[in-house]
């Protein structure tokens, strides 16, 4: 039994009263209308607008800026109500919440931290319709555990030293990452320098394939061209990886009656849409692309295509850089005649063993870092949810007098 279950057992040995936070709270109210005088996107408070303003958003994306008043005095706990529904936190004395939001202002049975807490593991339910929201009664109905103060206080201090060291774990597991990825992309760049260097010649891509392609997409609102046995690939899953699988699979009959069309395995595909533009990757099986894929069939005779792919990675930022139009978009054509230094085929093979020996560490590290963190934070809310999980006490009846008139 560790130190809270004790106090659990001594404080409340017949259980713990679960209540409605409309019971324990002095007031849940919704946010407002913007202060007459603020700076929007302010990141630090000034002398002038010392106060800061709160609307929907998880962690700093809440903050909208800073005012010369406030509308709420105490400590509260604030829940968005629109977009990032259910995201909650708790927010020091003197700000201002506008729409969207959800104030929350404890009464003495609950601390302010205990019950930003507690609604990690509740339940919130919000209302349909057309724009799904979370409304004053909603949260006033909510029923959460309320064991007694000092049991509050402890479950917090333990979850607040549980959290920081989830928080320094991940940071320095992000900074070893990024470390490596800049250390695998610093020898890349030196492997694949060929500036000025007589004994290699210069082509273009489009020069070194024997097919560029690009796809289609099935229309959306034929569900019969959805569902099927053929993998199918978006950009968004274009990301520098090989491809052994893709998110959607299509219908013979979409891929038919659409401009979607088979590429065989190990082509190096390129986005040329949007935010996605210029990013890379091989597809180790046969699969169909969308329209925005533009699928490099590389010949043999001509480069490695592994070879093809770290180049076309390298040069990224170059890539991207040629995209038009407001979307920045790339085309087949910017594609084909982009530039390649072409090293003989066994010079190739030899930049291709170092970078897939260094790019299988780096990846192995991508691999084994989020599994590090995800488990750390699985611990985290094993620990917490332990914590929070409390035997209910039974409801008392309260006997009514019988009038004897």
């Amino acid at each position: 039994m560790n130190y809270i279950e004790q106090m659990v057992a001594e404080l409340c040995p017949n259980g713990v009263e679960f209540r409605e936070l409309g019971e324990v709270c002095t007031s849940i109210t919704a946010g407002g209308d913007l202060p007459e005088n603020y700076q929007k996107g302010q990141s630090l408070p000034s002398d002038e607008f010392p106060y800061p303003i709160y609307s929907n958003g998880s962690e700093e994306n809440a903050l909208y800026g800073y005012t010369d008043t406030f509308r709420i005095a105490e400590r509260a706990v604030t829940i968005s109500a629109r977009g990032t529904i259910g995201f909650h936190a708790v927010r020091e004395a003197k700000f201002t919440p506008i729409v969207r939001l959800l104030v929350l202002i404890p009464s003495q049975m609950l601390t302010p931290e205990y019950l930003n807490y507690v609604l990690s593991i509740t339940e919130i339910t919000h209302s349909g319709g057309s724009i799904p929201q979370l409304t004053v009664p909603n949260v006033r109905k909510i029923r959460i555990p309320i064991p007694p103060l000092p049991i509050q206080q402890e479950i917090v201090r333990v979850l607040d030293k549980f959290s920081q060291l989830v928080r320094e774990l991940q940071a320095n597991l992000q900074a070893e990452l990024v470390a490596r990825r800049k250390q695998y992309q610093y020898y890349r760049d030196q492997l694949l320098s060929f500036e000025g260097r007589k004994d290699v010649r210069w082509g273009t891509l489009g020069e070194i394939c024997t097919s560029v392609s690009s796809g289609g997409t099935p229309l959306s609102t034929r569900p019969d061209y959805y569902g099927g046995d053929i993998p199918w690939l978006r950009t968004q899953e274009v990301r520098y990886t090989d491809i052994y699988d893709t998110e959607i699979r299509i219908t013979e009959k979409g891929l038919k009656e659409s401009g979607a069309k088979w590429i065989p395995a190990n082509c190096v595909i390129v986005a040329i849409s949007g935010a996605t533009a210029a990013r890379s990757a091989i597809n180790k099986i046969p699969l169909t692309t969308n329209q925005h894929c533009c699928n490099l069939e590389i010949n043999p005779d001509q480069a490695n295509y592994r070879y093809v792919f770290y180049w076309v990675s390298k040069e990224y930022e170059k890539l991207k850089a040629l995209g038009q139009g407001t979307r920045r978009d790339l085309s087949s054509g910017v594609i084909k005649s982009y530039p390649i230094p072409i090293p003989s085929l066994e010079v190739q093979q030899e930049i291709v063993s170092i970078l897939d020996k260094f790019d299988a560490l780096v990846n192995d590290l991508c691999i084994g870092l989020p599994a590090e963190i995800a488990a750390r934070q699985k611990q985290y809310e094993y620990y917490r949810d332990r914590l929070l999980t409390f035997p209910e006490a039974a409801r008392t009846e309260v006997a009514v007098p019988m009038n004897r008139d």
